[in-house]
């Protein structure tokens, strides 16, 4: 196909776009406005939906999540807690009678379990766990028991006058959040409901997680890996344990590579799982497979493997019919779903769209949350291929405000490989160039989707084309494309985004003088890469990235990852140095960049940034890093997250305007 014809369709050809009831351009500070909605969960009689939105309180400068609860016909809306303390991890008790989730209102020790009537009136706690952290839970179908996933606890006894030591002995001794990694492990704990008795189910030197209840109440399926050293591999399997104090525990699945998210069919007859395509102890190029077994582990089958794209949240029908799940394709991830009498899958919906958290309900109706690039995210119900909106969280807000417009386009790289992205710009007609700005994404395995994106949102409506581009490396794509860049990073991805930059020049998109580069932790390590190939970028910003890679060994949380993909540094130096070109010839980058990070990043450490930052001092390029005291690889600050947004648009326009 032509190059032009090729661009001109699928860039105009967009279609479905709201009507814009715009009285103001979008502003860093909406990003207050937005509540987000997260862990829906369905009645077991099918009329309600209760989940937790968090919204912002700007004077405390932090977010606060509260439960809500959603009549499936979308006649009612219900405010269910309230106050300073959040709640979250909302759940019905499988009678119907009671919502319950975690809150740290009224307790000296962390997170508990809380009970609330479903028809209102305050909740009442039901545990007080002093030793641990309370992480996750699950209730039995007799509505008895509870399984509940706790932390082991920071100090034996009592909080130490003076913080002690940390001790580190584990190889995996890091992690971003978590902090350094010392023997604390998740375990699963048996809890009644009436003795309020306290039972050990799991224990050692591992991790358990992901519990789910067997539909007769008997097993609790869960997630562990069980090799000799678990930070040396991702070799997690599913098992089972008797859900009773000492119950037997047994291994359902051997794959080397993960098996993870067991799901029991309510007919208790079959579990469903994802399972990775690598066998290998570490692969980040990999998919996940939707598989299905026998309750005993027996009769493993794989259902998509032709499907050649990445499946995640999977859920049953209630009639455990039909297993429902998400694929990511190009752009979008829509819903489809495998019937296992015909052995065959089918797609439920497909549109510019993304979705989360499906949830099965009567037969051939699901519910999930959706976003758009015109809309956060919102609860839906797909009933007979149609989406209904349940929830209207975002509305008020967006009645406000100018969003940009927003379509897909393709480009070739210098290669002819053919690659998808997603344009920016104030208005849907573009009369002139613009100042432009390519704005990566991270992962690298992850993909820029038809999905709210404040970022460029914020960026086109301050007069900038901004353009999403879903370089090699990306999901979407088939496997042979995400795993294209294996051991070889700033390579094929320069060339797509350097690739889909000319297009956007040819055809009068972005003006090729003023010319802007940025992106967040891989999205920032390829800014690295880009500005160090190509000079004609005016301004960058490098956020949580890094560009020396051999000076990254041991101070991330990605060592598994190098060893297994670049092998030892002191054993294959050659191909460190050259993975760390940005830096090595930094005397190349005259682009004036501007980096960023959180000072707890354990991802990719601050030391990443002021590597580059020092380089670009040293050779006199203008620059500026920006740190965010207390925040880790994501910046979640109200205030810091406004900050980013103007920093943006102050450094861009500084150079690019």
């Amino acid at each position: 196909m032509n190059k032009n014809i090729l661009f001109i369709v699928s860039v105009f050809a967009f279609a479905g776009v709201s009507a814009q009831t715009a009285k103001r351009p979008l502003k860093p500070t909406d990003v207050n406005n937005i509540p987000t909605l997260q862990s829906p969960a369905l009645s077991p009689d099918g009329k309600w939906l209760v989940y937790e939105l968090s919204e912002v309180d700007t004077a405390k400068d932090n977010r606060v999540s509260h439960l809500w609860m959603q009549s499936f016909d979308g006649k009612q809306s219900i405010q269910l807690t309230y106050g300073d303390e959040p709640a979250s991890s909302p759940k019905w008790t499988p009678d119907g009678k009671n919502i319950s989730f975690i809150s740290e209102r009224d307790s000296k020790n962390g997170g508990q379990f809380w009970l609330m009537d479903r028809r209102g009136g305050e909740g009442h706690k039901l545990t007080d766990i002093k030793k641990g952290e309370l992480e996750d839970y699950a209730w039995s179908p007799d509505t008895k028991k509870l399984v509940l996933v706790i932390k082991d606890p920071e100090h034996d006894g009592k909080e130490p006058k003076t913080i002690p030591p940390i001790k580190i002995d584990r190889y995996h001794f890091k992690q971003d959040i978590e902090g350094y990694l010392q023997h604390r492990h998740s375990h699963l704990y048996l809890y009644d409901v009436e003795s309020k008795k306290l039972d050990t189910l799991t224990s050692g030197d591992r991790d358990d997680d992901s519990p789910i209840w067997s539909p007769d109440g008997k097993t609790i399926a869960f997630v562990s890996n069980h090799t000799i050293d678990p930070d040396k591999n991702e070799n997690t399997d599913i098992f089972t344990v008797e859900a009773k104090d000492d119950g037997e525990i047994k291994q359902l699945t051997t794959f080397t590579g993960h098996d993870i998210q067991p799901l029991w069919s309510p007919d208790g007859k079959h579990i469903a799982y994802l399972r990775s395509t690598s066998d290998a102890n570490y692969y980040i190029y990999q998919h996940d497979l939707l598989c299905i077994m026998d309750a005993d582990g027996k009769n493993n089958r794989v259902l998509t493997e032709a499907l050649d794209r990445p499946v995640s949240n999977h859920a049953w029908s209630r009639d455990s019919k039909n297993i429902v799940y998400l694929v990511s394709n190009d752009r979008v991830r829509y819903v489809a779903q495998y019937n296992l009498l015909l052995k065959k899958s089918t797609t439920v919906y497909k549109g510019e769209c993304s979705f989360e958290s499906l949830i099965g309900s009567t037969p051939g109706v699901w519910i999930a949350k959706m976003t758009t690039p015109y809309m956060p995210h919102e609860l839906v119900a797909i009933e007979a291929g149609k989406i209904r909106r349940l929830t209207f969280h975002q509305d008020k807000w967006l009645s406000k405000v100018k969003l940009a417009y927003v379509k897909g386009f393709q480009s070739f790289s210098a290669d002819g490989t053919l690659v998808s992205g997603i344009l920016y710009t104030p208005d849907s007609v573009v009369t002139k160039k613009m100042p432009f700005i390519l704005y990566i994404h991270g992962g690298p395995t992850d993909q820029d989707e038809f999905e709210f994106d404040m970022i460029r949102q914020t960026l086109a409506s301050e007069g900038y084309a901004v353009a999403a581009v879903n370089y090699r490396g990306s999901t979407g794509r088939g496997l042979e494309y995400t795993k294209a860049i294996y051991a070889d990073w700033g390579n094929k991805e320069v060339q797509d985004l350097l690739g889909a930059v000319d297009e956007m020049i040819k055809f009068g998109v972005a003006d090729r003088d003023h010319l802007g580069i940025g992106g967040w932790s891989y999205g920032g390590i390829l800014t690295d890469y880009t500005i160090a190939t190509d000079p004609r970028f005016k301004a960058a910003s490098s956020g949580a990235g890094s560009a020396f890679q051999l000076g990254v060994y041991g101070s991330d949380q990605w060592v598994v990852q190098y060893d297994n993909e670049l092998g030892f540094p002191w054993k294959n130096p050659e191909k460190y140095i050259k993975l760390s070109y940005p830096f090595f010839h930094a005397d190349k980058i005259k682009t004036p960049t501007q980096f960023m990070s959180g000072l707890k990043d354990f991802n990719v450490p601050t030391g990443g940034g002021e590597q580059m930052y020092q380089a670009l001092k040293s050779q006199g390029v203008p620059t500026q890093m920006v740190l965010y005291p207390g925040q880790f690889h994501g910046i979640t600050v109200p205030s810091y997250q406004v900050d980013r947004l103007q920093r943006y648009i102050e450094w861009y326009d500084k150079y690019l305007k």
